[in-house]
């Protein structure tokens, strides 16, 4: 059971994660955030020392979030992995206040780079790399491969924000069933020929 204390900050956290991931960075000041989690400026002040280090605390909690769901995408075969990422990608950002706010903020809390957005997609392309290594693919194929799916992962994650049908799951997986054959054995052996 959570304390009091514990209460207030997630209320914090989860306010500011709103404020961020339905406006922009400069919506989470700190009048807005008190306002939106019903506290006190002194309250804020007594679980965080700065607006800048709520900030940073959505950022880690999104981080948190992300990784986990990373992890879990490439976990059994290969080949579908990334449609598992992008559906699964698609979902928190749909459903996930703090994943959506995450992925606009950089670890100390600011809007300036690298943001999670940046370091989940390398974190893809490395998981997708490694995945394919064994493949008789050549290294610069599977490079090309990579990115492909992170043009398709910050595409589907962009366009989101304009139209929420960027991401529902269901369009992830339609738009993955067009790439999946280059990532199969089958386009392995096309490769090849």
């Amino acid at each position: 059971m959570q304390t009091r204390s514990e209460t207030t900050r997630q209320t914090l956290v989860r306010a500011t994660a709103e404020l961020i991931a339905n406006g922009q960075l400069s919506d989470a000041g700190l009048v807005n955030i008190c306002h939106r989690a019903g506290v006190s400026r002194g309250a804020l002040y007594h679980h965080f020392p700065s607006t800048a280090a709520l900030v940073a605390a959505v950022y880690k909690q999104a981080r948190s979030r992300v990784v986990v769901m990373t992890e879990e995408a490439f976990e059994g075969p290969a080949a579908d992995a990334p449609e598992r990422f992008l559906a699964a990608l698609g979902e928190s950002l749909r459903t996930e206040e703090v994943v959506r706010a995450g992925m606009r903020l950089a670890a100390d809390g600011s809007a300036g780079p690298p943001r999670l957005r940046d370091d989940l997609l390398k974190m893809v392309h490395q998981r997708l790399s490694d995945a394919h290594r064994d493949t008789v693919r050549p290294a610069q194929k599977l490079t090309d491969l990579a990115d492909l799916a992170v043009v398709v992962a910050a595409g589907l994650e962009s366009l989101g924000y304009s139209d929420g049908v960027w991401w529902d799951a269901e369009t992830a997986r339609r738009l993955w069933g067009l790439l999946r054959p280059l990532y199969s054995p089958e386009g392995e052996e096309r490769e090849s020929e």
